[in-house]
């Protein structure tokens, strides 16, 4: 391995501040005094530049935070914001895209297929109503209706003689209360 390679794969822990370098350095590095001191001087500046890059930040923050205090921004509307954005952002993508058109498809087809299903229905009803058991089971049924309700023209459908039925039962228990109001 070269001495970059070397670098790179190293898992010495990094010093704290404060630490002296020289002391992390292994025994297989010896580095000249000068070497040393430039480290050191190299050291200091970047540490200083850590700090003074902290203040700025922190400085830039403040503006910051002082220019969405006079636009009203608080942080509510920063969170609506950023949530909106974020649903643009994966609308956009080109997975929603592909999914959002799957999904669409797949209900065209599921509508088409219900509204076949639904045909479907309707067609075998009519059949059924137009079958010759059904007409025979109208035609009892017409014949009971004729019995028990008296004569009345022939000619009626199903839901007719339904419907009759229904009135006829309704108004049965009406009258019953009528006669024992009469009766006392």
């Amino acid at each position: 391995m070269d001495r970059g390679e070397q670098g790179l794969l190293r898992t010495d822990p990094v010093p704290e501040e404060g630490e002296d370098v020289v002391a992390t350095i292994g025994a297989t590095e010896t580095l000249s005094e000068e070497e040393q001191e430039e480290l050191r001087r190299e050291l200091a500046k970047v540490e200083e530049e850590i700090q003074t890059l902290s203040q700025v930040l922190a400085a830039k923050e403040k503006h910051l935070a002082e220019i969405k205090r006079k636009l009203g921004i608080n942080s509510l509307q920063e969170l609506k914001q950023n949530i909106a954005k974020g649903w643009q952002d994966v609308t956009a993508t080109s997975a929603y895209k592909k999914t959002s058109e799957t999904l669409s498809q797949a209900g065209q087809k599921a509508s088409a297929a219900f509204s076949s299903v639904g045909s479907v229905i309707t067609k075998k009803l009519e059949d059924v109503k137009n079958s010759p058991t059904f007409k025979s089971f109208e035609e009892k049924v017409e014949n009971l209706k004729s019995k028990v309700g008296g004569t009345k023209p022939a000619g009626g459908d199903f839901g007719e003689v339904l419907n009759s039925t229904a009135n006829a039962s309704a108004t049965a228990p009406e009258s019953l209360p009528e006669q024992t109001q009469a009766s006392p």
